[in-house]
């Protein structure tokens, strides 16, 4: 996996939707951003999606075995709700970010665990 391009195409995601998420859906340019963060969460599904699927299943194994895996996009900015194992009754969630790519475990407010890098 090209880690270079993968980090590109991670924050191209990310800066799209904080871009998205600073306008009102009333704003003219909402329905312009909405379908290009579309168009850009379907292109990276298409090229990155099975391989971080596979990546998603590992790492809910090991920390969140009870969870469902989602598709990639869903990870990026609140990242997913998930009960991680070593965690029980405690708010956590997976999060996919970038430079490098990663995968975060946060667990309440304190505790951030990197749990997958690809470097």
């Amino acid at each position: 996996m090209d880690a270079t391009a993968l980090d590109k195409a991670l924050t191209a995601l990310i800066a799209k939707k904080e871009a998205l998420a600073k306008i009102d859906y009333n704003n003219p340019k909402y329905d312009d951003l909405e379908d290009e963060l579309h168009d850009l969460e379907d292109d990276f599904q298409d090229k990155y999606g099975d391989y971080l699927e596979g990546v998603l299943q590992k790492v809910h194994d090991k920390f969140c075995s009870e969870n469902d895996v989602l598709m990639p996009v869903a990870y990026l900015g609140n990242g997913v709700a998930v009960d991680a194992d070593a965690h029980p009754g405690k708010n956590a969630k997976l999060l996919l970010v970038a430079g490098p790519p990663r995968i975060v475990l946060v667990v309440g407010k304190d505790k951030q665990e990197v749990v997958w890098t690809l470097a």
